[in-house]
């Protein structure tokens, strides 16, 4: 099981994301978001191809196809942290905090 806690920045809407993965191919997930875009992005959500969509072309897989359904905003970071907890639940990668900064 991985969780990761995206916190997505000037909005203030935290969108938390759980994943569970029994054979390292494919990805259970549970979405609890703050955002009004992402309320229901859990009812379509429920279970990622992991091969497929982490090897993939940035942007091409069903969890950009879903989220960009559901959020016109090209930024958000919500789309690469559900990839990065579905990455560290089938065992692909090891847990590590992605960091963005932005100063001005």
């Amino acid at each position: 099981m991985a969780r990761a806690l995206i916190k997505a920045g000037i909005c203030g809407f935290t969108t938390e994301i759980i994943a569970t993965s029994h054979d390292r191919e494919t990805a259970s997930l549970t979405v609890n978001s703050e955002c009004p875009n992402y309320k229901k992005l859990g009812d379509e959500l429920k279970e990622i191809d992991a091969i497929t969509s982490l090897f993939g072309k940035v942007g091409t897989d069903e969890v950009y196809k879903v989220c960009a359904k559901h959020c016109r905003h090209a930024a958000c970071p919500v789309p690469c942290g559900i990839l990065k907890t579905v990455e560290v639940a089938c065992g692909l990668a090891l847990p590590k905090d992605i960091i963005i900064k932005i100063e001005a």
